[in-house]
């Protein structure tokens, strides 16, 4: 929570450089919108790589219906997103000083909405006690179980088009939720 109220500087979402998710290229050209990156950067970009017709179907009613999910009371400001926090890129290691310390890797990392952040929750582990730390500092936005689908449907795609497999089904299943939202 503290990484994602830390002072970026930055007034635009994306990243200075393209990079990955996993080995899926991962576009970051910055966008003055956060709505508008999602879009176009992490939902289409990832329907444009299935290629699956009923997908990109799903992503244009998504894409038509984005500013359902955002207030225009809510300040969404950059923050700095690991991007692929799941339990497989979190770790602790033993410092200098022998305290052990939690230590996140592997980052695909960009400047974004920090809810964009839990669209790896699905198999990051995360618990009770982690979720209570961190809703004290960032309580619980009131449109954030409508917006949650439409942030894990990036990943579930990126995992379709890295794997294959039963991963379409959970984007499609993603997608639908967030229109029914």
């Amino acid at each position: 929570a503290r990484m994602h109220l830390a002072d970026t500087g930055q007034s635009q979402f994306g990243f200075h450089v393209d990079n990955t998710c996993g080995a899926t290229p991962q576009p970051n050209t910055f966008t003055a919108n956060w709505p508008e990156f999602w879009v176009k950067y992490r939902l289409e970009h990832q329907a444009n790589l299935a290629g699956d017709p009923a997908i990109s179907r799903l992503v244009d009613q998504c894409a038509d219906r984005i500013h359902h999910f955002f207030s225009d009371e809510e300040s969404i400001v950059p923050s700095c997103l690991h991007g692929d926090l799941w339990s497989g890129n979190i770790n602790s290691v033993v410092n200098g000083d022998g305290q052990i310390s939690p230590t996140i890797f592997d980052p695909a990392c960009y400047y974004g909405h920090h809810e964009a952040e839990w669209g790896m929750s699905w198999c990051a582990s995360l618990g009770p006690q982690f979720w209570a730390g961190y809703r004290e500092l960032i309580p619980e936005a009131p449109l954030f179980r409508a917006r949650r689908p439409l942030y894990e449907a990036y990943h579930q795609m990126n995992h379709y088009n890295l794997f294959g497999g039963g991963y379409r089904g959970a984007a499609v299943s993603c997608l639908e939720q967030a229109l029914q939202a």
